[in-house]
């Protein structure tokens, strides 16, 4: 029999889109893709050589469930280049990915029946990585005002006896804002007077664009910072991540790591060195340039096609969008989209109950010439509905 913690796991219907798309694909129709959250740039070539270097010397056997030392200690420095917050490297778990890390993250810290805190909306395996581990995840509702994050007074609000912690993302998927530093810093100071945990998923903080580089250690030691080669770095099919975690608690992590997965893949660790590279760093920062110029492109063109953007994004490459003005049901809305004018955008239900119908993620992942064939197709589609009612 399977067991029961399934029924609490949703379909992924970022998955599902994707999945019709494919299948319009397939039978000729062009279709622009502004759903799933990948970069659509590749691990530079040094990456890609230091890879090629590995396997040609033969340099694959398992490492430690660690991860290699170097890579610990790359990853270490960089938190001191990039931050100027000293971490110890013995501080750092590579995992497979940062979906591993979070999965790492609940195994060590929820207890069953335990409640974590997360905004409603965030990252759907959020929710589903804490009943896992049958924890209970509680999504507390946030908009505009709380830049769709959760702050101090939310936590402090709905903390319960049953509570043991928060789950947080900054900047969020599928918002794009980030907590202001002095917000987070108040948070963390909440839950810590409470006896909680704070875990914070930093895999876009690369992608920050409007603030100076900041990350959540830089406020407090004793919390779980997760991140990802896969975002800012472009790495999606390696499956690297890694967590910061309290010294203390490395033990406990490292026994985890080895049974639930070894190792994280060799590889991936190997060609990951080189992106601390000068010349990966150089090609990282004109990406992320135009990360900033295509979202830049795109809110405006959005509202002057009559979508309401609430909080301009500040970080990753996502745009939530209120189409209501267009439709009362945006799975609706993104199911015509993607059928009548071939453009994939994802509805609000995958990542919360609050604005389910109201808002789209619409991922700017891809280049200013798809963006604006996009907005083309899309400005056609409302002009072609009744009243730009798509439903």
């Amino acid at each position: 029999m399977l067991a029961e913690r399934l029924a609490r796991i949703a379909p992924f219907h970022v998955m599902e889109l994707a999945k019709m798309a494919a299948a319009l694909e397939k039978e000729g129709r062009s279709i622009i893709h502004l759903g799933i959250g990948e970069p659509d740039f590749t691990a530079p070539p040094c990456v890609i050589e230091a890879a090629t270097q590995a396997m040609r010397e033969g340099r694959l056997q398992y490492t430690s469930a660690l991860g290699l030392p170097a890579l610990r200690e790359a990853i270490a420095t960089h938190y001191q280049s990039t931050y100027g917050i000293n971490i110890s490297s013995n501080r750092i778990v590579v995992t497979a990915g940062a979906s591993a890390a979070l999965l790492l993250a609940c195994a060590a810290l929820v207890e069953v029946n335990a409640e974590v805190l997360m905004p409603d909306p965030c990252y759907p395996c959020n929710r589903h990585f804490v009943a896992a581990f049958d924890g209970l995840p509680k999504q507390i509702p946030t908009g505009p005002a709380e830049r769709f994050q959760l702050s101090a007074a939310l936590v402090e609000a709905h903390w319960r006896s049953t509570t043991k912690g928060v789950l947080l993302a900054s900047p969020s998927n599928p918002t794009g804002t980030s907590i202001l530093p002095n917000e987070l810093a108040a948070i963390i100071s909440k839950v810590k007077q409470k006896g909680g945990f704070t875990i914070v998923d930093e895999i876009y903080q690369g992608l920050s664009y409007d603030q100076a580089p900041f990350c959540a250690l830089s406020l407090d030691s004793d919390i779980v910072v997760v991140n990802s080669f896969s975002k800012y770095f472009h790495m999606t099919g390696w499956r690297l991540g890694w967590l910061v975690v309290p010294e203390a608690w490395l033990p406990q992590f490292e026994k985890l790591a080895q049974n639930l997965f070894i190792c994280p893949s060799t590889v991936a660790q190997h060609a990951a060195l080189a992106c601390f590279s000068s010349e990966a760093a150089q090609t990282y920062v004109e990406r992320k340039a135009e990360m900033k110029r295509r979202r830049d492109y795109l809110i405006p063109a959005l509202l002057q096609l009559g979508f309401q953007v609430p909080v301009v994004p500040d970080g990753a490459f996502y745009v939530y969008a209120d189409c209501s003005r267009f439709s009362d049901d945006a799975d609706q809305f993104t199911r015509h989209l993607l059928h009548q004018a071939g453009v994939v955008i994802v509805p609000g239900l995958d990542f919360g109950e609050v604005g389910a119908r109201r808002y789209v993620r619409i991922s700017y992942a891809t280049s200013i010439e798809n963006l604006q064939e996009a907005v083309r197709r899309i400005g056609e589609f409302l002009a072609s509905s009744p009243a730009g009612n798509a439903s």
